[in-house]
This record gives C-alpha cells, sequence and structure tokens, in this order.
C-alpha cells in the first residue's frame, strides 16, 4: 500500500482512483461497508482502491483539549487498511489550512484536481469543509460538477445499535470488548513500540512488555485475555498473553500504560512493534497486602486467560 500526505503532490500512478472518504477511527464495520463498495467499484472500473483520510484526526486540531479518544494512531489504522487490500493510502495532512476550504474548494481543489479522484464512495453522515459545511447531497453536486462520480452508502446497526466509533469507545470503557469486536469486525488492537520498564514483573516472575497509550482512549483498567503479534524483529510471530491496562496502584503508578506478559515466550521485546487485542476483561485494576497476594493473583489471571484464549 501506498501512502501520500499531500494533495498537491500525487504522481500519475495513484490519480484515477475510486475512494472511500472519512477518518476511519477503528476502521470498524460501518467503514468496512463503505471500503467494500468501493472495492466493488473499483474492480468494476480497473483502478485504485483508495481511502481518503486525515492526520491528525480533525478533533485534536478543533479540540486540542478535549480528552483522549482515538481508537487507533496512524499506523495501526494504516495496518488494517493495508489488510483490507487497500492501494493508496491518501493520509491527508490535516493543517488549518485544509481545514478551512470551502467545501467547493475542497472537492475542487482536492478532490478533483489534488487527488485525481474517478469515483467516491462515503457514508451517509459524510460532512466535508469549513465548519462542516458541505453534506452528501452537496458533494454529489460537486461531483456532477467536476465529473466525479459519487456513492453513499447507508448507516450500519448492529441489532439495532448504529455501528459508531463512539459506541466502540462506550464497549471498551464498560470492559466489554466482545461487543466491541462485534462493531468493529475484528479485536481491537492497540499498537505501539515496547518502551523499557521499571521491571518489576520480571522480579516477580511475570516479564511484561510495557506500551505508552498516548493519544489513545482508554479502555476499562483492569487485567485482559490479549492476542500479541510482534510484528517486526527476530521474534515476530502471534502469541497469547495477558495484560495489565491502567495506573499499576500497587506501584503508585501516574500514567496509565499497558503491560503486556506473553505466555511461553523467551525473549527481548524492547524496541519492537507490537499489536496487543483486548479479548476478554478479566477483572479491575486492585492493590494487594503483599508481593505473594498480587502474584497468586497474577497466577489466577494468566491460568484463567489461558483457558478462554484456547478457546477462541
Amino acid at each position: 500500500m501506498r501512502i501520500v500526505r499531500d494533495h498537491q503532490f500525487v504522481t500519475d500512478r495513484d490519480r484515477g482512483a475510486v475512494a472511500a472518504i472519512g477518518n476511519f477511527d477503528g476502521v470498524h464495520l460501518g467503514h468496512r461497508s463503505v471500503i467494500d463498495l468501493a472495492r466493488a467499484e473499483a474492480t468494476r472500473l480497473g483502478a485504485p482502491l483508495g481511502v481518503v483520510t486525515f492526520e491528525p484526526h480533525p478533533r485534536q486540531l478543533f479540540a486540542p483539549d478535549s480528552a483522549d479518544f482515538r481508537l487507533t494512531n496512524s499506523t495501526a489504522r494504516a495496518h488494517r487498511l493495508e489488510k483490507l487490500g487497500v492501494d493508496v493510502l491518501y493520509e491527508l495532512n490535516f493543517t488549518p489550512s485544509l481545514a478551512n476550504l470551502t467545501p467547493e474548494a475542497f472537492a475542487n481543489g482536492v478532490l478533483r484536481a489534488g487527488l485525481g479522484l474517478r469515483k467516491i464512495v462515503v457514508g451517509a453522515d459524510f460532512h466535508f469543509g469549513k465548519g462542516r459545511a458541505g453534506g452528501v447531497a452537496d458533494l454529489i453536486a460537486f461531483g456532477d460538477a467536476y465529473g466525479i462520480e459519487v456513492e453513499v452508502v447507508p448507516l450500519l446497526e448492529n441489532e439495532s445499535e448504529e455501528v459508531s466509533s463512539t459506541a466502540i469507545r462506550t464497549a471498551l470503557a464498560e470492559g466489554r470488548p466482545r461487543d466491541a469486536a462485534a462493531m468493529l469486525g475484528h479485536w481491537h488492537r492497540i499498537e505501539g513500540t515496547v518502551v523499557r520498564g521499571d521491571q518489576r514483573g520480571r522480579d516477580l516472575g511475570y516479564p511484561t512488555a510495557n506500551m505508552w497509550l498516548r493519544g489513545l482512549h482508554k479502555p476499562c483498567f483492569g487485567v485482559y485475555a490479549v492476542l500479541v503479534d510482534v510484528l517486526n524483529g527476530p521474534n515476530q510471530g502471534s502469541y497469547k498473553g495477558a495484560a495489565s491496562l491502567g495506573l499499576r496502584p500497587m506501584f503508585d503508578g501516574k500514567v496509565p500504560n499497558l503491560e503486556t506478559f506473553v505466555f511461553d515466550f523467551s525473549g527481548d521485546l524492547y524496541g519492537a512493534e507490537l499489536s496487543v487485542a483486548l479479548v476478554e476483561y478479566l477483572r479491575p485494576e486492585m492493590t494487594f497486602d503483599g508481593l505473594e497476594g498480587l502474584i497468586a493473583q497474577m497466577d489466577a489471571d494468566c491460568l484463567r486467560a489461558r483457558q478462554i484464549l484456547d478457546a477462541v
């Protein structure tokens, strides 16, 4: 998959695509329905399959002090889109100048002249241009004027609940990763680089791979059964494990992070890129009278996690 970050510098190879447009945070089933239709049209027309999205997320520009909300960082989103067969990811740099374009200027200057799109597919709730002033009716009108076909996909519902990033965030915040997965169409994954921690886990017999959660929506704090993909390095592969997500109250933690114990693994993961899938919430964070109680609970957590993951 090729990544284009500036609509003013697009090669002929990356023009003429059929593109789905949106933020695609989490790349959930609603997003998939838009991308699937774009793929079908790209195949029919013999065109590249594209996705147009923005980085940083527009909310980060308009409300920089808002609580962390993203389900995926840009790297994780790109990984998921690549798995869906996207040929070109137009990950446009969302600057104030881009945000201030009128709907018509965005359609004409970015989608037509810049990216040279052949066809556009969007969800029914799509808005664009300064102040989100443009809607799907405007996009269709501009498409007619500029020779770009536009197709609109109805919003997807899952058991009478609209599939949305907001609903997924709620499920995760309530400790319901399986419900989130049902809307995502895949396990919710946290991806990032393994950083060096305080190594307390090693001393307890449970060495962990530590990852920061900066900028990401925080699922319910506690312990999870997880699936682990090591994405690079000599230990690349798929594993099972148990992870603690939160503040580590036993050790007066101040910044939330994700600590993953990888089952049946011996090696060094520092600096490796990990993708950790939350499968089932086991329990909330707890404090103990001493390390013996903590270790006994970790033993029980890992036993239960193994049983759960063996059935996945």
